[in-house]
């Protein structure tokens, strides 16, 4: 039911859209994790899990149909105005990240359990702080664990190699998971919007009003980043669904692994784009 709020075609037309989409998936991925879940003994140490998981069962309707339209696309045009017209679709994924990072960093900073966001903070203390882990996780009320999940790199400090070599991880997890699950990648970019979203507040210490400003700090190189992967995501869910499609003894296959092999690039590009952002512009302006 939650898909006929919005449409592929329409969003195109209207991606701001999906940024108000995404607060509402988020919050309702919030609201109904701590409401099912936060009196059972054992699920509720993995509502920051059960945050994503539920986002993307939210998403994962409108994410397929749209990289279904893209596929066909893919196989009429070319050139240019193929280009032109994917980028319309990855301009409305980034309006419904956005609205999930706001609403993600909004509902943290409100309920004030750090266990909503427990699997993330640990994350980010693995990036941030590998050498005092524990003391990083203690610092923000958290019990000692770790997580196994993927995720961009968060900070700042690090050099562009190692930057560059991690946010290609990344990438290349996006493209793999959308050729397997179709839109599997929905998964890994939810995944990383709770992750920014917890650095955020650890930036803002939990002050709602210094949000503006710490969305300013990750969105500059994070815009870019988080680009990329919707470009990888939807580069693997056109091949996989070409392949599941029966495509690939004919010509239109090729055709579309050619695009798929283009958007690859040019995310590649835009990564090492974003990790000089994030190493040499990022800190000097904050």
């Amino acid at each position: 039911m939650l898909e006929m709020l919005l449409s592929p075609g329409r969003s195109e037309r209207r991606p701001w859209e999906l940024f108000f989409v995404g607060i509402f998936y988020a919050t309702l991925s919030v609201i109904l994790v701590n409401w099912i879940f936060s009196s059972d003994p054992v699920l509720s140490k993995y509502s920051g899990i059960l945050i994503v998981t539920f986002s993307v069962m939210f998403s994962m309707p409108y994410v397929y149909y749209t990289i279904r339209m893209e596929e066909n696309k893919s196989a009429s045009l070319k050139g240019i105005r193929l280009l032109t017209e994917h980028g319309k679709a990855i301009n409305a994924f980034l309006w419904l990240f956005v609205g999930f990072i706001i609403a993600f960093s909004f509902w943290y900073i409100i309920l004030g359990s750090p266990d909503n966001f427990k699997a993330q903070i640990e994350t980010y203390c693995s990036i941030n702080s590998p050498q005092n882990y524990q003391g990083c996780v203690n610092e923000y009320g958290i019990s000692s664990g770790t997580t196994g999940f993927v995720t961009g790199n968060a900070s700042t400090g690090r050099f562009f190699g190692s930057i560059f070599t991690n946010n290609l991880y990344v990438l290349i997890f996006a493209v793999v998971f959308s050729v397997i699950f179709g839109a599997g990648g929905i998964f890994i970019l939810s995944w990383n919007a709770t992750v920014i979203a917890a650095a955020m507040v650890i930036f803002a210490k939990s002050d709602i009003y210094s949000l503006p400003l710490s969305l300013s700090r990750y969105m500059i190189h994070g815009i870019p980043e988080i680009a990329a992967y919707f470009i990888g995501t939807l580069a693997g869910g056109i091949i996989g669904l070409s392949i599941v499609r029966k495509e690939f003894r004919t010509g239109r296959f090729w055709d579309i692994l050619y695009d798929s092999i283009l958007l690859i690039v040019i995310a590649i590009v835009i990564l090492a784009f974003a990790g000089l952002i994030e190493v040499f512009l990022t800190p000097r302006l904050f």
